[in-house]
Order: C-alpha cells, then sequence, then structure tokens
C-alpha cells in the first residue's frame, strides 16, 4: 500500500510565480513560418503577431475599461482565431459562445456575463429578439469588426497584466440549471497550452487540423498548445466527416483531436493509406473511447500515436494516457498531465488506497478560478485541497468517481450528477426539461441520456402533457418548437408520452426508474 505521496499524480512541481500573460506564451513562431490556414490565405508568424497587435489595439479603444467582457458568436475564422489572444492583451475578457447555440442560451450568456460587446456574424445577430441583448452591450457584425481592425493603424505591445488576471470566461451546462461560466486567468490559459504541447510532444513542423469548436476548452487549446509549439493550425467547421479526410491530405495535417461521437465516422469511412499515414498524432477528450474504437483507430492509423484524455471545464484537462500503453489498457484514464495533481479520494476524506473507489479531485494551477458571479456553485465544486495536496489552495472536486490501479493508473467509475453527454457536449438535463415545459405543452418533463454508440449517449424525453394539451397536437408541435429554442445537439432522439410521471418514495421523479424502462424497451427493439 503506497502512502499519500505516492498515491499522488503530480507530473511536475508546483508552478513558478514567473508564470506570464498569455500572449507572451503562444506567438513564439518563426516569423516566416506558416501559423495560420484561413480560407483567403495563409499567416505567418510575423503576420500573426502584426495582427493580433492590431485587434488588441482595436479592443482597448472600443472598450478601455480593463476587465470588460467582450464575447464572440461566430464560426472558424481569423476572427475566432485571433479574439482569444488579443482580447487577453488588451486587458479584457473574451466570452466564446458556442455557434450551435440558439438565442435563449446567447441571451442568458450576454446577461449573465455582463459582456458590453458581441461581434458575431449577421445571420446569427438576426435570430436574436427583443430582450435578448442587454441594455449596456453593443452588437457588431464580424466583417464589420475586421474591416475596422485592419484599417486600424495602432498596434499594442505584449500586455503587462498579472497572469493570475482573469482572461476569459467559457460556459459549460452544470446538470441544473442554466450554463456557468468558468472563469479562465491568462496562467490558466497558457500552462494548459504549455501542459498539452509537452505531453503531446508537439512541435514546429506540426500542423493541426481544428475542427473542435472554440468555445470549448479543449477547442481552443488546439491553437495554444499548436502556437506556443510553433506549429501550423489548420481551423475547420466540417459539414460531413469525408471533409476531415480532405482536409487531412490537402494541408499535411499531423494532429488531430475528436471526441468520440466523430472518431466513429472518421473510422467508417475509406483512408487511402497515404493520407491516413499523414497523422501522427490522435487526441481524444469529452467521453471515453470504447475498447473496439481504439482497436480500430489502431488499425486506421497504424503511425500515429494515440493520446485518450480526460478533463473538466472547471480545471481543463487532468490526466491523460501514455500511447504506449493504450494496446495494454485501452479503459484507463491514465495519469496526471504536467502541472495537475490528481488525488483519489475516498469517502472518508482520505486518499484512497490500490483499487478503491473515490473521488477525483484535481489540484494545482490549472484549476480555474470559479464561476462567475455564482459564489454558491463556486462552493460546492471549489473547495480546499485535500491535505494530502502538494499544491495546496483551492481543488476541484470532480464529483467523478474513479479508482487507481497499483500501477498508478486511473479508471473511470462513473459520474455523480446527472449530467447528459452526447457527440462531446456537456447537456443539462433540466435545461432541456425547461424548454420543453415553456412551449406551454408539457406539465412534466424528464430528459435522459441513454447509451448510444455513435454518441456516448441519446437524448430521449419522457414528457407529461399540460392540462388541455391534445397528445397528438402536441406530439406533433414539440419537436418543431424545441428545434426553434434549442440548439441540435440538444434535440431529443425520441419523445416518450406519459399521462402519469413515476415518482420515487421520496416524491421526486424517478428518472432511474424511467431510464431503466425505456432502456428496457429498446433493448426489446434492437432484439426483435
Amino acid at each position: 500500500m503506497r502512502g499519500p505521496a505516492d498515491n499522488a499524480e503530480n507530473a511536475a512541481a508546483p508552478a513558478s510565480s514567473a508564470s506570464l500573460p498569455l500572449d507572451h506564451v503562444v506567438l513564439h513562431g518563426a516569423d516566416e513560418a506558416d501559423a495560420l490556414v484561413l480560407r483567403d490565405g495563409t499567416l505567418d508568424y510575423a503576420a500573426l503577431r502584426s495582427r493580433v497587435a492590431r485587434m488588441a489595439a482595436w479592443l482597448a479603444a472600443m472598450l478601455p475599461t480593463k476587465g470588460a467582457r467582450v464575447a464572440s458568436w461566430a464560426a472558424k475564422g481569423e476572427l475566432t482565431c485571433l479574439l482569444p489572444v488579443a482580447a487577453a492583451r488588451a486587458g479584457l475578457v473574451h466570452v466564446p459562445v458556442n455557434p450551435l447555440l440558439k438565442h435563449a442560451q446567447v441571451a442568458h450568456i450576454l446577461a449573465d456575463s455582463g459582456a458590453e460587446l458581441l461581434i458575431a456574424t449577421p445571420s446569427r445577430l438576426a435570430t436574436l429578439g427583443e430582450g435578448d441583448v442587454p441594455d449596456g452591450c453593443r452588437t457588431q457584425g464580424e466583417a464589420e469588426v475586421m474591416a475596422q481592425v485592419a484599417a486600424c493603424t495602432g498596434s499594442l505591445g505584449p500586455s503587462d497584466a498579472d497572469p493570475d488576471t482573469l482572461a476569459a470566461i467559457l460556459y459549460t451546462s452544470g446538470s441544473t440549471g442554466r450554463p456557468k461560466g468558468v472563469m479562465l486567468s491568462h496562467t490558466n490559459m497558457a500552462l494548459g497550452a504549455a501542459s498539452v504541447a509537452d505531453y503531446l510532444d508537439m512541435a514546429a513542423q506540426d500542423r493541426t487540423l481544428a475542427v473542435l469548436p472554440f468555445a470549448f476548452d479543449y477547442g481552443q487549446n488546439q491553437l495554444f498548445s499548436t502556437w506556443l509549439a510553433g506549429g501550423c493550425v489548420v481551423p475547420l467547421d466540417y459539414l460531413l466527416p469525408r471533409d476531415v479526410v480532405k482536409a487531412v491530405e490537402r494541408h499535411a495535417i499531423t494532429t488531430l483531436a475528436a471526441v468520440p461521437p466523430l472518431w466513429v465516422q472518421l473510422t467508417e469511412l475509406d483512408w487511402p493509406a497515404e493520407t491516413a499515414a499523414r497523422l501522427r498524432r490522435l487526441t481524444n477528450s469529452g467521453g471515453a473511447l470504447t475498447v473496439d474504437l481504439v482497436a480500430k483507430l489502431r488499425a486506421l492509423f497504424p503511425e500515429a500515436r494515440l493520446f485518450p484524455m480526460y478533463g473538466l471545464t472547471e480545471a481543463f484537462r487532468s490526466t491523460y494516457l501514455d500511447p504506449a500503453l493504450v494496446d495494454t489498457h485501452p479503459t484507463s484514464m491514465g495519469r496526471a498531465v504536467p502541472h495537475a495533481e490528481v488525488l483519489v479520494i475516498n469517502d472518508a476524506g482520505e486518499v484512497a488506497g490500490d483499487d478503491e473507489e473515490g473521488e477525483l479531485v484535481h489540484c494545482g494551477p490549472l484549476v480555474a478560478q470559479g464561476y462567475w458571479r455564482d459564489a454558491e456553485r463556486t462552493a460546492e465544486r471549489y473547495r480546499p485541497a485535500p491535505a494530502a495536496s502538494r499544491y495546496g489552495g483551492t481543488a476541484v472536486w470532480s464529483g467523478d468517481r474513479v479508482r487507481r490501479a497499483q500501477d498508478g493508473l486511473l479508471y473511470f467509475v462513473g459520474r455523480r450528477d446527472a449530467m447528459i453527454k452526447s457527440a462531446g457536449n456537456r447537456i443539462s438535463p433540466q435545461e432541456i426539461e425547461d424548454a420543453v415545459v415553456a412551449t406551454g405543452l408539457a406539465a412534466e418533463a424528464v430528459a435522459l441520456g441513454l447509451p448510444d454508440a455513435r454518441l456516448g449517449q441519446a437524448i430521449h424525453l419522457v414528457v407529461r402533457p399540460a392540462a388541455g394539451v391534445e397528445g397528438e397536437e402536441a406530439g406533433a408541435e414539440l419537436p418543431r418548437r424545441l428545434m426553434r429554442e434549442l440548439p441540435n445537439f440538444m434535440q431529443p432522439r425520441a419523445i416518450h408520452w406519459r399521462d402519469a410521471m413515476p415518482t420515487s418514495p421520496n416524491g421526486k421523479l424517478d428518472r432511474t426508474g424511467l431510464a431503466n424502462e425505456i432502456a428496457a424497451k429498446l433493448a426489446k427493439e434492437t432484439e426483435a
């Protein structure tokens, strides 16, 4: 049995107080080296640095108050690639909004963050209704902003901000209620980039195909870790998985990050051998890879190293599995990433022994600063680090149940909350349920995540109609209403109508019973 010091994964000593602002860390490529491939051309690092400096100067003129929030709601392009770094340099706080969200979620994020400026594509701005944009928040079209930035004669030099200054708020769904904003400092993001670039062994010769949304920490880090290493980023908003294959070939991609549902789709395609051989590095997060999927990826991309990873927005990245262990330990979460300490704490509040189940607790400088303007939920998740921690301070108590084997490898056991994970998205059941009830067609609703081979979990709705609402009428109208109010990844796979909802002994809706009942019904249908 190991003692506390041996049972803590601490891949690096506590971060030095000499950590730097974000823009100092991620723009160090050689002047003439490719940095960013856009639709209308490629920026080298000299051009990237120049454009970041000009955008930062424009932002500082538009929002002169340090710490003001600027939100972006646009597809991948120059704006969404440069804004995270330019806003940090200007002393502002960037609030990236997932392009897939609809007006209700965007309205909440704008109001909650107190954003003073929203930059978005005109088509997205046109979907916002009366009251969706709060007083004090200006809106500008993406093309208009980029034209003004191009005409800007100013240039803002590297930031002198305290590295612990807030630099971004990333909104993530909670298991209850609306999305909550996770506060990230310069240090959080800069050390996150350094951590990933370190264990992935990124180099200046690498070219990363950025297919994940930049509104997610995993997606945003595609930019930062690649630029820290002096490599090149190729952003891609793909329509079909086949677009990914074409982009890998066209741009000589070496690094691809994805979530399990996309990996499933990619492994079903016919990859030319020479195209598959271009990939040297595959990374996965947003859900666990199955043993079968690991085998398919290893067979399809034999030249690539596969990095399964585990993370949560509240602490960025916690663990990764060494590619050398993937074949022999395909279900493991691996060990702590650099700059992170991961402890397994049992129900007695002590460091768990070998193979004893406990809660994963993340300590160290990757831990975010809490939830924006939400002291109550911050206190629930961000609590003092266990006594065994080498870092101390505040830790993220994940709510995830894990165990550590005798060899030090971690294994996922289960989640304690009701979060639905579908296609790499963390989805709040309550957010869906609130939208259903708000239509006036339902008196009660329960959103469930049931196992699905392609999505990880598929959303199933159990609904009791409102008084006076005919089932047939509601059955046709509810999906139409939800398509207007919820993004595509929150749409239910199926809606199950009930005249009455089952309750548990404590009087609450019996979610577990409903999930088991529907799962059993689906299993019978599959067998038939």
